[in-house]
């Protein structure tokens, strides 16, 4: 038997993480598509679900990239990665991405980020995103979008 659902709109709207404290919470489920032969989320996929986190956050935070880009003010481009692979996940893995800010910048921000499976860390990254001008330049983020990332940095319980 199906569930009725009160209305075809709550399912019409992309999903959206949240935080709890200062912390950003985003959770997806692997797909075979993430998935290589043996059904291990191939490394490089990883990636894209940090990536994926890290925007759900900033657009949650308030801080609007694509208004940013389009009026030639800048946009992020990550200058550097360093990601620590624990455990696989594995097809039909349901994950959760915690991202929190831990430095800030006048051109850039650092975000930490974990792949959670339940209780388990599947993998640690640490992520430099720097604002640069539309020409590729290095360039002083917004003072607002700085002064929210100040109330997001913090102690992070989940370090």
């Amino acid at each position: 038997m199906h569930a009725v659902a009160p209305d075809a709109e709550t399912f019409d709207r992309p999903y959206a993480g949240g935080f709890t404290g200062v912390t950003h919470r985003f959770a997806l489920r692997v797909y075979f598509e993430d998935t290589d032969l043996t059904g291990v989320v191939y490394h490089a996929n990883y990636l894209r679900y940090l990536e994926r986190a890290r925007s759900d956050m900033l657009r949650a935070a308030g801080i609007d990239q694509r208004a940013a880009h389009e009026a030639g003010d800048g946009a992020y481009a990550i200058a550097d990665l360093t990601i620590r692979y624990r455990r696989p996940a594995r097809l039909e893995d349901a994950l959760v991405i915690l991202s929190h800010v831990t430095a800030i910048r006048a051109a850039s921000c650092v975000i930490h980020q974990t792949v959670m499976r339940g209780g388990e860390v599947l993998a640690e990254a640490d992520v430099t995103a720097a604002f640069v001008s539309p020409d590729g330049r290095p360039r002083r983020q917004p003072s607002a979008w700085i002064a929210i990332f100040e109330q997001l940095k913090g102690d992070s319980p989940n370090r």
